[in-house]
């Protein structure tokens, strides 16, 4: 099999057939076998001259036309859409002998996915061909294979040979929540951006007044303050700055149960804070820490950046860079950049990550993903309340070293459990 395709391009793909005996083969196979065994058996010569030609069309299979070599041709190869949003697929299987048309196609996907045949047509342009225009929807996120189920005959009718093969790929991209998270406190990067801070210069919110020195802009002189004192004096402004997000995600293997399914909802956080930060005009990167080849994204901005960083979560397409180790790669967290990780904190070497990245001086916010205990089945109460004791203690143990963890669970939204952490260690900006 050989696949020829760029991205959003069309998907070619040579089809190795497995082949067997062709319903007529295996009539002509039975007549000729009854035939003999009746001729040998009931001493009727006869039936020999009925079952010679069809003993003939068998003995033929050797010198027949070799057989047709298919070609599967999707369009496009690759398809990204949101959750619940329909895409459209075209698939056409040609043959190399246009005496052996195909003789089935067939579209499948994952269960999750939808598809509804929109059009089937019979011939093209001349040429024994089958096509089909299908239209997939998925109401899950996550990366789709489309599959196609062709049929051919081959050897003059006498071989019919089968295949399935993944022709092209739906990603599907999770729907984030319209709500924006907040940022930790921290001394952001000397950056125009839209997040007060405690700093003066260029803004528009009040921070004080003061004498007038040599350089200050006279844009900056309040009037009404130098006339009454009888000098010069300028009004100094909070300055808004821009900030460096960056999202971790633990892709390690989780325990089945809770903890598999809180994964989904590590994506669709990561999701919401990307979307938070790019609409803010922050630059955003990702890191996924976990399986064979960890991934990662550097901070940037524009609608782009989200769909490359989506994309690396999902593993899908080439706009990431990958890694080897446990830790996350200096190159994708810069100097001054805010980590906002999100996982179960199950794994030990997801927590010596965060540590790691502390102790670099970036801040660290861990959003707990996991609502409860991670056992599938309910366990005694002594265990679960064993479990929450510990799981508090873990807590307090990060935040000593600096990492602050928020309690996501299913009652409250990402936005509500990120502001009871950030806004208790937000210190007031001082005003007059």
């Amino acid at each position: 099999m050989t696949h020829n395709a760029a991205h959003g391009e069309a998907f070619d793909t040579d089809v190795e057939l497995r082949w067997q005996a062709s319903p007529v083969t295996r009539a002509l196979a039975t007549c000729t076998a009854l035939a003999l065994t009746v001729a040998v058996g009931g001493s009727r010569w006869q039936l020999i001259a009925f079952a010679a030609p069809l003993l003939g069309v068998l003995c033929s299979l050797g010198w027949q036309s070799p057989a047709p070599v298919l070609r599967v041709r999707a369009t496009p190869a690759a398809q990204r859409c949101f959750e619940s949003e329909p895409v459209e697929l075209a698939v056409r299987v040609t043959t190399s002998d246009h005496d052996a048309p195909p003789t089935d196609l067939a579209v499948s996907a994952h269960p999750a996915v939808r598809l509804d045949a929109a059009e089937h047509t019979a011939e093209v342009t001349g040429e024994g061909a089958l096509g089909i225009s299908v239209t997939a929807t998925a109401e899950r996120w996550g990366r789709y294979p489309i599959r196609a189920t062709v049929g051919a005959l081959g050897r003059g009718g006498l071989l019919a040979g089968t295949a399935t093969v993944e022709i092209a790929e739906v990603t599907v991209f999770p729907l984030a929540p319209p709500q924006s998270t907040p940022i930790p406190h921290s001394e952001l990067l000397d950056r125009v951006g839209t997040h007060l801070t405690r700093h003066s210069g260029r803004g528009v919110e009040y921070a004080d007044i003061r004498a007038y020195l040599p350089g200050d802009p006279l844009r900056s002189v309040n009037w009404p303050v130098s006339a009454r004192r009888g000098s010069l004096h300028v009004t100094q402004r909070l300055t808004d700055r821009g900030a460096d997000v960056v999202v971790l995600v633990d892709a390690y293997p989780q325990p089945r149960g809770p903890a598999t399914i809180a994964t989904e909802r590590s994506v669709l956080g990561a999701a919401q804070v990307v979307q938070t930060a790019l609409r803010n005009g922050d630059r955003a990167g990702i890191v996924t820490l976990g399986g064979r080849h960890p991934r990662w994204v550097g901070p940037d901005i524009g609608q782009r950046q989200f769909y490359r960083i989506v994309d690396a979560v999902l593993g899908a397409g080439d706009g990431f860079e990958t890694t080897t180790g446990t830790l996350a790669p200096r190159a994708a967290v810069p100097a001054g950049a805010l980590v906002i990780a999100f996982s179960t904190l199950l794994d030990t070497e997801f927590a010596l990550a965060l540590t790691d990245l502390r102790r670099r001086g970036h801040v660290v916010l861990a959003v707990d993903v996991l609502a409860g205990s991670p056992f599938e089945v309910e366990p005694d109460p002594l265990v679960t309340r064993l479990w929450t004791l510990q799981r508090t203690a873990m807590y307090r143990d990060m935040a000593t070293v600096g990492v602050d963890v928020a309690a996501w669970s299913a009652e409250q939204s990402l936005e509500q459990s990120m502001r009871l952490v950030t806004q208790r260690h937000r210190p007031t900006a001082a005003r007059r």
